[in-house]
């Protein structure tokens, strides 16, 4: 019961963390795009972990694997990531292992 009245607390931190860091996003969006990037790669991971991935990858990276393996979604997301930034998950995947 202990754990879970934890969980639930850090959870409600984790929250107000992320309200933090859209403002601050939104903030260097206008003053420092480096930092706004960084901050979105951050968000990114984030999704991937809290979808089962590992925490330092991104969904692009993953779906790059993914694309490899011949598994659909991989495909599918890798296909429409490259109409907006073509290259988009081969980058990311190359990113990944220059780390």
């Amino acid at each position: 019961m202990r754990t879970r009245l934890s969980l639930l607390l850090i959870a409600c931190l984790c929250a107000l963390a992320a309200c933090v860091a859209i403002m601050r996003m939104a903030w260097a969006i206008v003053t420092a795009p480096p930092r706004a990037w960084r901050l979105a790669v951050a968000f990114d991971q984030l999704a991937n972990a809290a979808a089962n991935g590992h925490p330092d990858e991104t969904i692009s990276s993953r779906a790059a694997r993914a694309e490899l393996q011949g598994r659909r979604w991989g495909c599918v997301l890798c296909r429409l990531l490259d109409e907006i930034d073509p290259g988009h998950c081969a980058k990311a995947l190359e990113t990944r292992f220059l780390r």
